[in-house]
């Protein structure tokens, strides 16, 4: 098995697409307006706005995500997902990796991302990496009730 994380590139938009809706399907959530606007045009919404989409790949298949874009205070970390059949694999911390050197790259201080506290697995990786949980806030997403950030 061969392992990469790498760019997005405009061929990755359907697995971009495929991997996102079923994590919020498998998750039970519902797909909201701004995950629709994610999902049908990663250039505009990250992209175009100076951000990154990485890509998780297992012998060149596509089986995981995640994308950071900059915010007024920092980088924020969203839509990271891996396959059920690649989890536990390190990938999904590969992916944090990348965001996160990333954004040091971009002279950014600070990560910061949303989530759900039913997503237990990908809580205690933000935690092992040095997230640290932050007061709820308003936010646009419906099922984000857990809050956290790390500074770099």
């Amino acid at each position: 098995m061969t392992a990469a994380i790498v760019d997005f590139r405009p061929d990755h938009a359907a697995a971009w697409a495929q991997l996102n809706t079923a994590w919020l399907i498998e998750g039970g959530f519902a797909i909201e307006a701004k995950d629709r606007l994610a999902i049908d045009d990663p250039q505009g919404v990250f992209l175009d706005k100076g951000g990154r989409i990485f890509i998780a790949q297992r012998d060149g298949e596509a089986v995981g995500c995640c994308a950071m874009v900059q915010t007024d205070d920092g980088v924020e970390v969203c839509k990271m997902t891996v396959t059920p059949a690649a989890r536990g694999l390190g990938l999904a911390r590969r992916l944090l990796e990348a965001c996160e050197a990333a954004a040091r790259q971009a002279g950014s201080d600070r990560l910061y991302l949303e989530t759900n506290s039913a997503l237990k697995p990908a809580i205690a990786l933000y935690e092992s990496t040095g997230f640290v949980h932050l007061p709820p806030r308003p936010t646009p997403y419906a099922r984000a009730d857990v809050f956290m950030e790390k500074r770099l």
